[in-house]
């Protein structure tokens, strides 16, 4: 699976407006 996109305007261009996102990744950040 290919991961990389040639713009961020391209990575999220199938995101509707209004949509929740939940990111995940920052571990024990601000613990």
């Amino acid at each position: 699976m290919d991961k990389v996109v040639d713009s961020a305007a391209a990575a999220v261009a199938d995101v509707p407006d209004g949509a929740v996102l939940g990111v995940g990744g920052f571990g024990l950040c601000g613990v």
